[in-house]
């Protein structure tokens, strides 16, 4: 492994597993998170990347926990090393329409979504200020940008995230670190493609470039993000959606 240490919350999932495999192939020591190991079958998903040439750690954090980020956060500081990237990338879903949305399901996803990042970034970012540098990228949705039908929690926490990214880059621009957003659009990942044929077809038809997108070309773009050909973008949001959504 590599002495360069990438943390990337949610790393096991669909688009988590492909940004952790990039910034492994990009050289870093990638340090997955779940929020439970036993759930997450996080000894079986270790197997599998090994199998396909991946070497991670996972580490458990509840992102919803102030204190148990920054407990493992601390903890990959003094056992794998410095964390010069940091992915923002766990999320949930509770869909439902506003009028019958109950608060829990309202808390749930803001929790994990919105504060999880707030308290992720809070413990590295210290870290990172000490050294003058760091890339931290959040992963938000088109659906923060234009909303969606059923999603007001949803759409809520992931636009969110883009206010978090922009004030944020500007406090940090001169201290060398960088604070990026990307947004997906529709991604074939296992839990999109287990949806029903009919419906995943309507929401193609929806889309310009008539097909989802892929967990590696959101990982592609994280990819350039936290490299160096980056250097100069900061308080971005780079939309990843086949033309489903534009603006400027």
């Amino acid at each position: 492994m590599g002495n360069k240490v990438a943390l990337v919350t949610g790393g096991l999932g669909g688009i988590g597993s492909e940004i952790s495999r990039k910034l492994s192939s990009n050289g870093y020591t990638v340090v997955a998170t779940t929020f439970n190991k036993e759930i997450e079958k996080s000894d079986e998903w270790i197997v599998a990347q090994k199998k396909a040439g991946y070497d991670f750690l996972v580490e458990e954090a509840d992102v919803t926990s102030f204190e148990a980020c920054g407990e493992m956060v601390k903890r990959v500081e003094d056992t794998v090393g410095p964390v010069e990237i940091l992915v923002n990338c766990a999320g949930i879903t509770r869909d439902g329409f506003l009028k019958n949305m109950d608060e829990s399901n309202w808390d749930a996803v803001l929790s994990t979504n919105l504060d999880g990042v707030f308290n992720m970034t809070k413990s590295v970012l210290d870290f990172m200020l000490s050294r003058q540098s760091g890339r931290i990228i959040n992963i938000s949705s088109v659906n923060g940008q234009r909303g969606q039908f059923g999603q007001t929690n949803y759409s809520a926490a992931k636009a969110g995230m883009h206010g978090f990214t922009m004030a944020l880059a500007q406090e940090v621009a001169r201290k060398g670190i960088t604070v990026n957003s990307v947004s997906p659009g529709y991604i074939a990942t296992n839990m999109v493609m287990a949806i029903d044929e009919e419906i995943r077809n309507d929401l193609v038809s929806q889309i310009p470039m008539q097909r989802m997108g892929k967990p590696t070309e959101i990982a592609n773009t994280v990819g350039f993000l936290a490299s160096d050909q980056a250097d100069y973008i900061t308080g971005a949001n780079i939309p990843v959606n086949g033309g489903l959504f534009t603006s400027f």
